[in-house]
């Protein structure tokens, strides 16, 4: 895990940005579960110290680009997570909200997704997951379902530290046990 190289310099969490989107939920009327799994999944691909910025909103396209365009550009966050609306029905909007605010698309991400998902369900084929860059954030698109949000961030996560290197954010180390980051040899 992390080993603070310079003991007498503090070290200061990085931001990572937790943006569940569920009508139900935002109203309390259902328990949030794709957060969570998000934060469960970083404590075990992270060995840098973290900490999470939690948004809980509507399925619109207006809130949930106003909590990325916070994320990104007030809160710092250099990697930012989405749960929940990527699917085909009529209120998931947040590939739209996603596709509205970020300067950038990556679409190997969603594309690596979805192959990975297909391997355990035949429905991938219906997940409208994206990411892009907005500034020096990274914006993934992730299903709400703990299992699939797993699935999703071990298809892809080797390539998030050398993305957030290449846009200006800060290094991110991967727990080996879980995920060795990809970076080129110098």
């Amino acid at each position: 895990m992390f080993r603070n190289v310079h003991p007498e310099v503090p070290v200061v969490p990085v931001p990572i940005g937790v943006v569940t989107v569920s009508d139900r939920a935002s109203r309390g009327e259902y328990e949030d579960r794709g957060g969570p799994g998000i934060e469960a999944a970083l404590a075990e691909l992270l060995a840098s110290p973290w900490r999470p910025e939690r948004r809980l909103v509507a399925d619109e396209t207006d809130a949930i680009a106003a909590a990325i365009i916070q994320l990104a550009d007030v809160a710092s966050c250099p990697l930012i997570l989405t749960t929940g609306g990527t699917g085909p029905a009529l209120r998931d909007v947040t590939p739209e909200a996603t596709r509205q605010v970020c300067h950038r698309l990556l679409d190997g991400f969603g594309e690596e997704m979805r192959r990975a998902s297909l391997r355990e369900v035949p429905t991938a084929i219906l997940s409208r997951q994206v990411a892009g860059t907005r500034g020096a954030s990274l914006i993934i698109n992730l299903p709400g379902k703990p299992s699939a949000i797993r699935t999703c961030l071990d298809a892809v996560f080797a390539a998030v530290p050398y993305c957030i290197d290449l846009i200006g954010g800060p290094r991110l180390e991967t727990n080996p046990d879980h995920c060795t980051a990809f970076r080129p040899k110098a």
